[in-house]
């Protein structure tokens, strides 16, 4: 991809853009959210069809007109948000659009069996004719990557692909795309975990506001280089520093135990009891299935299963049983998925700032257009919303920025306790040290925040008080002073409780 050109109405997304791979590479492409990684790699997908430059596929030069083009050319790629559809099988979604047939019936048994195969290259112990809707997020992420190679494509994009894996997962599949390396398959690779990076690149390309920096051997560089690159300066610290001193108790949760919807008389939570101060941050640490997100959900008002327990912010007791109560109650959440339960797409960043408190914005009939301006370019400005204005849509902007919208949402509420389930997910170096430091500054001004998160470091540094969970129950309470990365893991795997 040579000189790639790419502009939206108000935003120059690409300038210039160029970026090789050769058969059998695994290229890293990193940079900031808004960098235009997602536009380059949406291009090259045949989702974008209109650009400047110039593509060449095996020396000749191609310019797509739709995203099936794109496939037979030998292109596959994973997008970060899931497109699978959760209504059919596994088998079904693998092969989607490209059924196996004859004489326009389609060949089930065959369908079944190639899948089958295509898992188990994966190391993915799972029926082919399974709802993908009852498989979790990191699995079904999987069956992503296993639609990809069912293709047979000689060029695999993935972006972030370990977002929302394991790290028993995320090793399997770093296994996996070396194998396929070795096969001469050419693989971008889309993360913000740089540590992957190294393990697995070996060139590597930074963008940044639309521009290629820079190109090079990953070998050459360091992780201090790469960020500085992306962020056109110096990080030296990632965290905070912690100058917090939380005050009274603000919100009680006792003996919280839920149920699981799917499966009567099984409990996904069991008698979680704990606490949140004025000025604290509660970190929750587990493995995914540990009940983490279902936790928040629950405190929340808008987990599935029957709920049961107590729930009090400043000593009174609180009844919730919709996010309708949440909020009225003071709580907001920032769910792990922001796309489909965050935001919505086709809404302006301005009308989704004010989604959740429209009564505060609002005469005795109608919403107050000056005041609900006025208070979201605030906020917006404070979070620092890279948008040409309040009126884009939410769904054009980058993760980052989104992430970014999501989080004014809730402070527009004036919450007092604040729920946030994996808020860097997806988010790159630059944009995670702004949120880390909102973090930080919530909390220093008296709120309370409950947070999720799957990377260890994130929930180590931001944290006062450490909270593990482990197939629904709580197996380990640390202070900032007295927890280790070995105990949380141990509680997290249920070789230790520390409760």
């Amino acid at each position: 991809m040579r000189g790639i050109g790419k502009s939206f109405p108000g935003v120059r997304a690409l300038d210039g853009v160029t970026v090789d791979l050769y058969p059998g590479e695994i290229h890293a492409l990193v940079g900031e959210n808004g960098a235009g990684k997602s536009t380059l790699i949406k291009i090259l997908a045949g989702v974008y069809t209109d650009y400047e430059g110039e593509m060449q596929v095996n020396g000749e030069i191609r310019r797509f007109s739709s995203v099936r083009e794109s496939e037979q050319a030998g292109i596959a790629v994973v997008f970060q948000e899931l497109s699978l559809v959760p209504e059919l099988t596994v088998g079904e979604n693998v092969f989607l659009g490209r059924e196996p047939s004859r004489f326009g019936v389609v060949q089930w048994d065959e369908l079944y069996a190639k899948t089958s195969r295509l898992l188990a290259e994966l190391d993915l112990d799972l029926n082919p004719r399974v709802r993908t809707g009852t498989l979790g997020t990191g699995t079904q992420q999987l069956v992503e990557i296993a639609k990809a190679l069912s293709q047979d494509a000689r060029i695999l994009v993935l972006d972030e692909p370990t977002a929302a894996l394991t790290n028993a997962e995320a090793e399997n599949l770093f296994s996996i795309l070396n194998r396929l390396s070795a096969q001469g398959i050419g693989i971008i690779y889309v993360s913000h975990r740089l540590h992957e990076i190294f393990r697995l690149s070996q060139r590597t390309t930074v963008l940044r506001d639309g521009r290629t920096v820079s190109t090079e051997p990953t070998d050459r560089l360091n992780e201090q280089q790469i960020i500085a690159k992306m962020v056109g300066r110096q990080i030296s610290q990632v965290f905070p520093a912690n100058a917090r001193t939380p005050g009274d108790v603000l919100f009680e949760a006792r003996h919280i135990t839920t149920q699981n919807p799917n499966m009567p008389g099984r409990f996904v939570l069991n008698d979680i009891s704990f606490t949140a101060r004025c000025g604290e941050v509660v970190g929750i640490a587990g493995l995914m299935g540990s009940g983490r997100t279902e936790l928040l959900m629950s405190l929340f008002g808008c987990f599935p299963g029957e709920v049961s327990g107590e729930i009090t912010i400043a000593g009174c007791r609180v009844l919730i049983q919709s996010p309708i109560d949440a909020i009225a109650a003071g709580i907001g959440f920032v769910t792990e998925d922001r796309k489909r339960s965050g935001l919505v797409l086709d809404q302006t960043i301005l009308a989704n700032i004010t989604l959740a408190s429209l009564d505060r914005v609002s005469g005795r009939w109608v919403t107050n257009e000056s005041r609900e301006l006025a208070a979201s370019r605030v906020l917006a400005d404070d979070l620092r919303i890279k948008a040409s204005s309040l009126f884009t849509l939410a769904g054009t902007l980058s993760g980052g920025n989104q992430q970014k919208v999501v989080l004014a949402k809730w402070l527009m509420t004036q919450a007092r306790v604040l729920l946030l389930d994996e808020p860097t997910r997806g988010v790159d170096v630059g944009a995670k040290q702004e949120i880390y430091a909102m973090i930080h500054r919530l909390a220093q001004s008296g709120m309370a925040v409950v947070m999720v998160s799957s990377e260890l470091p994130e929930v180590l540094g931001l944290s006062d008080t450490i909270l593990v969970l482990h197939e629904g129950q709580i197996t380990g309470r640390f202070t900032r002073d007295s927890v280790t990365s070995e105990a949380v893991m141990s509680c997290a795997t249920g070789q230790q409780v520390c409760a």
